[in-house]
């Protein structure tokens, strides 16, 4: 039953209300995503203020979905929306968009746990919404999301983050007074605040005008000075209040006491008992309590009930709508829950589950294990429970499922109450071993490691529970993803040491504490003892988990160590073990580490860029596309990144990212994604990159800062922000705990750059103390890489070199252009043609700022400039040519590149071997002379193997076959 109008006016909110207006709609760009996130006590207007928002943008053309957050701590996962979708549904004549609602809602129906985890379900959702909207604006409107679920939370994070290629704003209502203490809101709104595109209003009471004027509205006349100061008084401005307050005063009850507790009381007790008695059943329900649930509840003729509930609707305490009944405001349960007398209370909430318990549907089982617990029979809400956790565990809802397993563990403990007719509930058979192993294992996945520790203690004790040494394992997991190494570790050798642990466990152990000690930057135990978990797997069978984790492990400590050939062995071992089992997670694995080791310690870009786009297509086949083929082609796009192949990396980021990954892969390809449009000189693509990204961690993601705060960095620099590049280098250095010299030097590199260019322009003052700090990671950079294997050394030795030329422009304000020359042959060498062009962009300006050697500098700066024009870095090419200018130095006449090539297909150009690397040439021109791979190994002094994958990558890029066809591409447009 939908409620009267409201006939109080909306006093003081019009500049709200326009305000919220332009952030959902006028001001949100076609594809884009805004959020409003309004907090403010209870009864200051959120609620109405979202009514009344939500019908100006419906009227404007955009489709307002309406949902309220359950009131209970034990939500079904993704619950207002579910909810928003089925008040639709009602209320659409459109077939088509009816059609869309229906099938979104079936998505959350038929949903099952796969491979591909919540990411998975997050997906098909804004798939659905994406139909739902049909090209509309989408406005999400959510009430009361202090309350919401943690697959909610996900859920926002991701569409905000821009990823559901949809143009949605997000309106939702926070009671102020909730986020208290560790509320998981807290952190999110606090990361939001910084974003631009989110909004965090706080809604204030209404000033003394506003107070009067709404008070006026309702009386029919002005107050009197004396009684309009003692409602200010007493209200302090709250809407709510001052309604309740004012309706008093126009009715007569001026003998109300002045407390707000006496007010709603008195209100209630003026009803007549039917009405009364309906106001007490949804005060103990989990709104919006539905027409049918009530009067099962209340158990009222039809024609009573209803006159029941016009009644408490006229005397402003409820408020109906088509999906059931809500309080006008939940203050009024909080004050009616201490009025019943225990037996009164049990009754309402027995009657509750009675009635759902006759009513079965997926929403229920949440809502019937909280009424038969607050109904006081354990042995009944246990089963929901249970069921409410395993929905959970369906729609990946982890926390919402540890909450549930702990309730029904707290339910199992409970002694059974003897029910009103004397019967007690038939009892029910619980393993509390397996209750206290479901627990423990989702507050692992939700985070909850401190909780988790402590249930695997208590499965420890119980004597059903599980053998000691799988005990030890599962307590090292949860030990390590609490950040607690050393007892973690120690776990895994109790293990390893037990005389009485099976030869399986034994091989897990091995294989996780060698990645445990790679993560701890023990590298040299780490390849021992994925060396002892190789050799325990190849004695059981079912190991190939265990032999993909310690060969990557071993891989990387061999790498690291300065054995690469080794390493690749190992890691290519393991693909095959993979590939023989046919578990496609191994398989998926392997070809992540492998391609990850390729393009990073051994800086083997090429082949590092194959491995990871023949590992893509083979995991998407075993059908994990969403979730490892992502991560496979964020490797790849970096590869190619830094190889200088932009066009191609924005076709293979473009690509993945259609997927609509969440979480950290899709951290991974914003920001490989963002590099492209800092290196293309596209501010607002890389800003909005760099805010989906925010939005995403907001969620949790920590090891992303430091690669988010680079860019940040970067992108500063090139905007001659050299205070918001120091800021961010400055955060990266205090928050970071990486052992990682690669990116450490990196972070040094924008660190020095920053401050050195400051000091060109002389915007900003450089700071010493920060300089210093920068020195001394240069000076630990360099200390730790003499320690690492040839090929880490190999890496950070261009970022070293690039960090030596940047402190000379600080210490003598001009740079030595020996030191930048050194620089631009060591990134040569690397074939990353972007910081070479970089550094001899620099060695010029050394040259001319000496006035010596001008015709090298010229050349220096074509040469530069030539690179620049090649990748399309706009912001490089720019500093090229104000350089040149003021040195009178001609440049080549080139088409200045296009602000953001992405936007148009790139000009062919007249040399078909363009899009080749300086390698895959020297590679071709031997294959042009009827070279065979292992002679041309012999002659560039690389294995066969390599030369195979870089003919392969060859023909790819030049769309041939056969090493015909590409040598005849080479002999017709080889040099004369």
């Amino acid at each position: 039953m939908a409620s009267d109008v409201d006939s109080a006016p909306l006093v003081g909110r019009a500049g709200a209300v326009a305000t919220l207006r332009s952030a959902l709609l006028d001001d949100v760009a076609p594809g884009h995503t805004a959020a409003v996130f309004l907090t403010g006590e209870s009864g200051v207007g959120k609620t109405r203020l979202l009514s009344e928002v939500g019908e100006q943008v419906r009227q404007a053309g955009a489709l307002v979905l309406t949902g309220t957050c359950l009131d209970i701590g034990d939500a079904s996962p993704l619950h207002p929306v579910r909810q928003a979708l089925r008040r639709l549904d009602a209320d659409l004549a459109e077939a088509r968009t009816t059609s869309a609602v229906r099938g979104l809602l079936q998505v959350f129906d038929e949903e099952t746990p796969g491979p591909d985890g919540a990411g998975a379900l997050l997906e098909r959702v804004a798939q659905g919404l994406h139909l739902v909207a049909g090209g509309r604006p989408l406005v999400l409107v959510l009430d009361d999301l202090q309350w919401v679920d943690r697959s909610t939370r996900q859920l926002l994070l991701y569409l905000l983050a821009g990823l559901g290629d949809l143009q949605l704003s997000v309106l939702a209502a926070i009671r102020a007074e909730s986020l208290r203490g560790a509320h998981p809101l807290r952190r999110v709104l606090a990361e939001l605040r910084r974003l631009r595109s989110v909004q965090v209003v706080d809604l204030l009471p209404l000033d003394r005008a506003g107070t009067d004027e709404l008070a006026a509205a309702i009386v029919g006349a002005p107050l009197p000075p004396e009684a309009a100061d003692q409602l200010w008084q007493r209200s302090g401005g709250n809407p709510f209040v001052v309604e309740e307050l004012a309706r008093d005063r126009r009715d007569g009850r001026d003998g109300l006491s002045d407390t707000l507790r006496e007010v709603f009381l008195g209100r209630v007790d003026a009803l007549p008992q039917p009405a009364h008695a309906v106001v007490q059943a949804v005060a103990a329900g989990v709104e919006p309590v539905e027409h049918w649930l009530l009067a099962q509840v209340v158990r009222l003729p039809e024609d009573e009930l209803l006159d029941a509930v016009r009644e408490a609707v006229a005397h402003r305490l409820l408020v109906g709508a088509d999906d059931g009944y809500r309080l006008r405001h939940r203050l009024v349960a909080e004050i009616l829950a201490g009025e019943l007398l225990p037996a009164e209370r049990a009754a309402l909430h027995r009657r509750y589950a009675e009635a759902l318990t006759a009513a079965p549907a997926e929403l229920h089982q949440a809502r019937l294990a909280h009424h038969w617990r607050q109904a006081g029979e354990p042995a009944r809400a246990l089963p929901a429970a249970m069921a409410a956790a395993r929905e959970a565990e369906r729609l990946h809802g982890y926390a919402e499922a540890h909450r549930h397993w702990s309730t029904a563990l707290t339910l199992a403990a409970t002694p059974a109450a003897v029910p009103p007719d004397g019967g007690r509930p038939a009892p029910v058979e619980v393993d509390r071993a397996e209750l206290l192993s479901h627990a423990a294992e989702a507050a692992h996945h939700s985070g909850e490691h401190a909780r988790a520790l402590t249930l695997l203690a208590e499965l420890s004790a119980d004597p059903a529970g599980p053998p000691p040494c799988a005990l030890h394992i599962r307590r090292a997991r949860y030990l390590a993803a609490a950040g607690r190494s050393a007892p973690a570790e120690e776990e895994y050798r109790r293990v390893l040491s037990a005389a009485d642990c099976l030869p399986h466990e034994r091989c897990t152990a091995a294989a996780r504490r060698a990645e445990l000690l790679l993560h701890l930057g023990r590298y040299a135990e780490a390849g021992e003892q994925a060396r002892e978990a190789l050799d325990l797997a190849a004695g059981v069978p079912g190991c190939t988990s265990e032999v993909v984790l310690a060969s990557s492990a071993l891989g990387f400590s061999e790498a690291f160590l300065g054995d690469p050939a080794d390493g690749l062995t190992v890691m290519r071992r393991a693909l095959e073990t993979a590939e023989t089992s046919g578990r496609p997670e191994d398989v998926a694995c392997a070809y992540l580490h492998l391609a990850e080791l390729l393009t990073g310690p051994l800086n083997i870009l090429e082949e590092g860029v194959v491995v990871a786009r023949r590992g893509a297509e083979r995991v998407a086949e075993l059908g994990l596309g969403r979730t490892w083929e992502t991560r496979l082609l964020a490797v790849a796009t970096n590869g190619l990144f830094r190889v200088g192949q932009w066009a191609e990396a924005e076709k293979v980021v473009a690509a993945a990212l259609r997927h609509r990954p969440s979480g950290a892969d899709a951290v991974e390809l914003l920001l490989a994604r963002c590099r492209l449009s800092v290196g293309y000189g596209d501010v607002e693509a890389s800003d909005r990159d760099l805010e989906a990204v925010a939005t995403v961690l907001a969620g949790g993601g920590a090891r992303h800062v430091l690669p988010m705060l680079i860019l940040r960095a970067g992108l500063a620099m090139w905007q001659g922000r050299h205070d918001l590049a120091r800021q961010a280098v400055q955060r990266g250095l205090t928050e970071s705990r990486s052992d990682d010299v690669i990116v450490l030097a990196t972070l040094a590199w924008h660190g020095l750059r920053a401050e050195a260019e400051a000091a060109a322009s002389r915007t900003v003052e450089v700071d010493p103390n920060a300089v210093r700090r920068l020195r001394e990671v240069v000076d630990r950079v360099t200390r730790k890489s003499a320690r690492a294997g040839a090929p880490v050394r190999y890496v950070a030795d261009g970022f070293l070199a690039l960090c030596d030329a940047e402190l000379s422009r600080l210490d003598d304000g001009r740079g030595d252009p020996e030191l930048w020359g050194r620089s631009a042959t060591e990134w040569d060498r690397r074939h990353h043609p972007y910081p070479a062009a970089y550094s001899r962009l620099r060695q010029a300006e050394a040259l001319l700022s000496r006035r010596s050697r001008m015709a090298t500098a010229g050349k220096l700066l074509r040469q530069a400039h030539a690179t620049a024009q090649a990748l399309g870095a706009v912001p490089l090419s720019a500093e090229i040519r104000t350089l040149a200018g003021r040195a009178r130095v001609t440049l080549d006449d080139a088409p200045t590149p296009a602000p953001r090539p992405r936007a148009a297909p790139a000009v062919p150009a007249v040399d078909e071997l363009a899009v080749l690397t300086a390698r895959e040439r020297e590679v071709l021109a031997a294959v042009a002379e009827g070279l065979t791979n292992k002679e041309i190994g012999q002659r560039l002094f690389i294995s066969e193997r390599t030369i195979g994958v870089h003919v392969s990558h060859i023909f790819d890029k030049l769309q041939v076959r056969t090493r015909v066809q590409a040598s005849a591409i080479f002999l017709r447009n080889r040099p004369e």
